[in-house]
């Protein structure tokens, strides 16, 4: 299965970790240029960036478009493909879970990661891999498999937080790793594992845009595609609660060993 890492020329430290680790568990990759504020397209002012429910950080938005353009990627293959932010912390089980899911059908999605979040997932485990299948998750973006046809769901849904993006995406068939292959590394403390570089949050050293700044009409329409969001969000919960159980996912023992 073929690996991608989406890098800034700049973090040399989190590529050098990268491809360490990678190379330790036998994963070749390929490292992808993150784009940056400064190299968007569109531009980073352009009227499309303010289509979701709140103004995106520009860092935000440049990682969306990172992610964007590896799914265009994989939408253009006939495989699936691991997906890997620079800071992603891996069980040493992961290349055995690969190796299972090159050949699966009928799953286009699998998230390796936890967040010390809660998801909503089946009650059931799948019958032959350890996976299950994910009806709810609220974030991450860091490790996960995408199939062509996932890859073509989510380039076809509007712009927003790249994880956003993925966890919105309803109609994807998408499974959560149980248990968890993966961590990014600011979730290391959570876990009681020590940080194998130091890292912090590109996304979080920026504030939040000002809505100030925009007019009284793209105000509402923020607001309105916010609570949106919510009410699908709640009514997808209603709708898997026969089959779905509310749980944490537990990591494997052997990240960070």
């Amino acid at each position: 299965m073929k690996v991608r890492v989406i890098n800034v020329a700049s973090a040399t430290t989190r590529m050098a970790f990268q491809g360490e680790q990678l190379t330790r568990l036998g994963l070749a990759f390929e490292r992808i240029e993150a784009i940056t504020p400064e190299t968007l397209s569109p531009p980073r002012d352009d009227a499309s960036w303010a289509t979701w429910e709140r103004p995106m950080r520009e860092i935000e938005k440049a990682l969306y478009a990172s992610h964007r353009s590896v799914w265009a990627m994989i939408a253009a293959e006939d495989r699936p493909c691991l997906v890997l932010e620079d800071d992603a912390l891996l069980s040493a089980k992961t290349p055995e879970l690969l190796g299972a899911l090159a050949t699966e059908n009928g799953i286009e999605h699998v998230t390796l990661e936890v967040r010390n979040r809660a998801k909503y997932v089946a009650r059931k485990t799948h019958p032959s891999r350890p996976l299950r299948r994910l009806y709810q998750d609220r974030t991450g973006a860091a490790a996960y498999v995408l199939w062509p046809k996932g890859a073509d769901k989510l380039l076809a849904r509007p712009v927003g937080l790249a994880d956003a993006v993925i966890c919105a995406a309803y109609n994807m068939q998408s499974y959560q790793a149980d248990p968890a292959l993966a961590i990014q590394i600011d979730q290391c403390g959570n876990y009681g594992i020590p940080a194998p570089i130091e890292v912090s949050s590109a996304p979080l050293s920026q504030p939040k845009p000002n809505v100030s700044g925009f007019s009284v009409q793209q105000q509402i329409r923020f607001r309105r595609r916010r609570i949106a969001s919510q009410i699908r969000m709640a009514w997808r919960t209603l709708c898997c609660a026969a089959v779905s159980k509310r749980r944490m996912i537990s990591i494997a023992p052997d990240i960070g060993a």
